[in-house]
């Protein structure tokens, strides 16, 4: 029996699991591994799980019949499982396929044949009378790395460590980290020979090929195109920095079961190219000889799509500021736009992006430890938040040189350096191509795909262009509502996700450029422009424009007034000129290791706003936007508003919210110091869109803060550049005085 590193995992008083009526004593001894613990639980789950709910019961009750060793009752489980798949989506069509083989492999096992043989003799039952599009997604889920589960299992051992009948859901949890990480570490052996042989038959494939560049460079390139063919095709391009062969080759077989030649090209200096790596620098200009090299393949039909994500979506307008003519359509998802959303957001740079030039630069391919450990990241932060030292001094108290984040650091503005490598101003107007662009609400998103998109309506208002937004994170935005291995995701960031929200942006993807490139009807989601899902209402909807989304906007003034422990959100300004005083000691360290609640408001050097509980519900939509009102004694400060709906029942949700450098509101390019001691009014327009039912009873919460944390520079106000301001500049604290003629505009429908 083949035994995985995971399996070295033990824990304490693991799992009498708690039937409905009531708990009961752990019967295990202190300790014990996960493989005499994790089945025995299982087991005893079968005998108490109940779910209303038929598939999640389902889902759930094919994993415990795998990790408990019963692979005839898996199979029935699974076979009622997959009969309510969609047949006409491929991607539906085949869930739950690997766990479908690998259950025939144990049983064929159990019959005695030797597992390498069984689960090989499974595979090409079940994978090779499929067509191109499903195999290729039968595969895909197959094409994980052995330890892709590790850590999600040792965060569910972790859970019920030392706990005395833990949670059915701790327990279901654990049970089914443990299924998915045993199963991929027993077919891991075994799976690469497998695909490969599949993708001979299917494919032609050609790796590692040097494309070269006009100034001397080479670009490292797989291309796939489906071997059933000798017609002409319309290629796929993929211009990606993250050089990771499964994943890239993943994409290529997709792109290439729906009928196109990919191409996965890597930034120069990654894969197999001889040249050293730089981000951003040469992707526009090196992603425009990738397509000019494409069109002179004989397989070649003469047109090009590009899509990708996050870094991938920057490269595809990289390029498109070049107009190459050969280029017809772009499909990035949850943009990178630097100098916009990074390394910086609302010009206040973001510490988390210090350590990327070290994952995407450092390898010739991606693998996890080129990213270090994160802990050592979150460490170096706190090092220098504890050392009062400039921002600018990170690497030398890292210890190590981050030559590409100090030039980062030496353009504060949005100036030439950053509006050199994306479209700028005039050049969207000459790109006059489709764009779709998805993106999602959740985990900081779309500020980047929002700036292109505002951009390329400003200066082309006639181009083709679609916006799809929903509850997604920056994979989700990427992928949809589908995990890796073809499950269903129900919550994404912490948030329930409406069932009219799960989509597959896959099957999006090939229904656009069949669109652009094949003739075929316009996928039906683009019904206008903007496409969004309200969140919590479940429901799509469509407007020609960001401004149609709402149908209006209710002003609330931030006044001085008290109510429940908050200021007052009020309809009307205030009648005098009453203000809150708000004082930030910026030299203060004593809250480095201050720990945030773990539910409700933290409003830690942040001014809470309650509005009035709203009689109905409504639909907060589009982009917030207001004005400050103060008078500061500074230059200059970083300030964010966050946004959250207070519930009937005392939860706060958080919704979206805005960071801003005061010197740049208004104006990424140019800096504009305030006067301390003058009265300012100074307006700002919110960089996320929002979909989000508040419901009846609700209240609008609005946190007015001051950014100082580890994660971002402290702008101590001096005036100076911000990474060189020390912590000897904050001698004298930050005074604000909010005036009530600060509001805030809330997008409604």
């Amino acid at each position: 029996m083949r035994r995985a590193t995971f399996l070295a995992l033990t824990v304490v008083s693991l799992l009498a699991v708690a039937p409905a009526a009531g708990r009961e004593r752990s019967t295990l001894a202190a300790t014990v591994t996960l493989d005499a613990a994790v089945p025995a639980t299982a087991r005893r789950l079968l005998t108490t799980y109940r779910e209303p709910d038929r598939r999640r019961y389902l889902d759930a009750q094919f994993r415990l019949q795998i990790v408990a060793g019963d692979y005839a009752g898996a199979q029935r489980s699974l076979t009622e499982l997959q009969r309510g798949n969609d047949p006409s989506s491929p991607w539906s069509a085949t869930a739950f396929a690997q766990y479908a083989i690998f259950v025939r492999a144990k049983q064929l096992e159990a019959a005695g044949a030797p597992f390498r043989a069984a689960f090989q003799r499974s595979f090409q039952n079940f994978v090779g009378p499929l067509d191109d599009r499903r195999a290729a997604l039968v595969v895909r889920r197959f094409a994980i790395r052995a330890t892709a589960f590790d850590d999600d299992l040792r965060a569910a051992a972790r859970r019920v460590e030392g706990v005395v009948g833990p949670s059915q859901a701790d327990a279901l949890a654990l049970v089914r980290a443990y299924q998915l990480a045993r199963m991929y570490a027993e077919v891991a052996p075994f799976t690469g020979a497998l695909i490969a042989a599949d993708d001979r038959r299917r494919y032609v494939i050609d790796t590692d090929h040097l494309i070269a560049t006009p100034d001397g460079a080479h670009l490292c390139a797989l291309i796939v195109r489906p071997r059933a063919t000798t017609r002409r095709l319309p290629a796929l391009l993929q211009l990606t920095i993250y050089g990771d062969r499964v994943a890239n080759l993943s994409e290529a077989r997709r792109s290439a079961s729906n009928g196109y030649a990919d191409v996965e090209a890597l930034s120069r200096g990654k894969g197999c190219s001889p040249d050293a790596p730089v981000p951003y620098r040469h992707d526009g200009a090196d992603g425009a000889a990738a397509i000019a090299w494409i069109v002179r393949q004989p397989w070649s039909d003469g047109r090009v799509g590009m899509y990708g994500g996050s870094y991938n979506s920057f490269a595809q307008w990289a390029v498109a500021k070049r107009r190459p003519r050969a280029l017809k359509a772009l499909m990035p998802a949850v943009s990178n736009a630097p100098g916009i959303d990074t390394p910086m957001e609302g010009s206040v740079f973001e510490s988390w992006d210090y350590y990327w030039p070290f994952y995407a630069t450092t390898g010739k391919w991606l693998d996890a430890s080129s990213a270090g450990d994160p802990s050592h990241w979150t460490e170096l932060q706190r090092r220098w938040y504890a050392s009062g030292k400039p921002y600018r001094a990170m690497d030398r108290i890292d210890g190590r040189p981050n030559p590409i984040w100090d030039e980062w650091l030496r353009h504060p503005s949005y100036d030439a350096y950053w509006q050199q490598l994306i479209p700028y101003e005039n050049e969207f107007a000459r790109i006059g191509i489709p764009v779709l662009t998805t993106d999602g609400y959740l985990s900081g998103q779309n500020v980047g795909s929002l700036y292109y998109f505002e951009q390329y309506e400003k200066y082309d208002p006639r181009a083709e262009k679609y916006l799809v937004l929903g509850p997604y994170d920056h994979i989700s935005g990427q992928r949809g509502t589908v995990s890796s291995q073809g499950d269903d995701l129900r919550a994404i960031a912490g948030y329930p996700i409406d069932p009219a929200a799960r989509i597959d942006i896959g099957e999006l993807r090939y229904g656009w450029f069949g669109y652009i490139f094949k003739g075929a009807p316009k996928p039906a989601i683009l019904r206008d422009r903007v496409n969004y899902e309200v969140m919590s209402a479940n429901r799509w909807k469509h407007a020609p424009s960001i401004a149609a989304m709402h149908e209006g906007m209710l002003r609330f003034y931030l006044t001085a007034g008290k109510a429940r422990g908050a200021y007052v959100l009020a309809a009307r300004p205030p009648r005098d000129a009453s203000f809150i005083p708000q004082h930030v000691d910026l030299a203060d360290r004593s809250d480095i290791d201050r720990k945030p609640p773990a539910d409700g408001l933290d409003a830690y050097l942040a001014v809470p706003f309650a509005s009035a509980p709203f009689a109905k519900p409504f639909d907060l939509t589009g982009l917030f936007a207001g004005r400050l009102d103060f008078v500061t004694n500074k230059k200059d400060f970083d300030f964010n508003l966050d946004l959250y709906e207070l519930t009937k029942d005392g939860r706060y949700v958080a919704i979206t919210n805005v960071m801003e450098r005061a010197s740049y509101a208004g104006d990424r390019s140019r800096r504009r110091l305030l006067t301390p001691g003058k009265r300012t009014r100074l307006g700002f327009r919110g960089t996320r869109l929002a979909s989000w039912r508040i419901h009846a009873g609700s209240r609008l919460v609005v946190l007015l803060g001051i950014v100082k944390d580890p994660g971002y520079p402290i702008n101590f106000g001096t005036g100076k550049d911000v990474s060189d301001e020390s912590v000897a500049d904050g001698r004298v604290p930050l005074r604000i005085d909010w005036f009530g003629g600060s509001f805030v505009d809330i997008p409604a429908s």
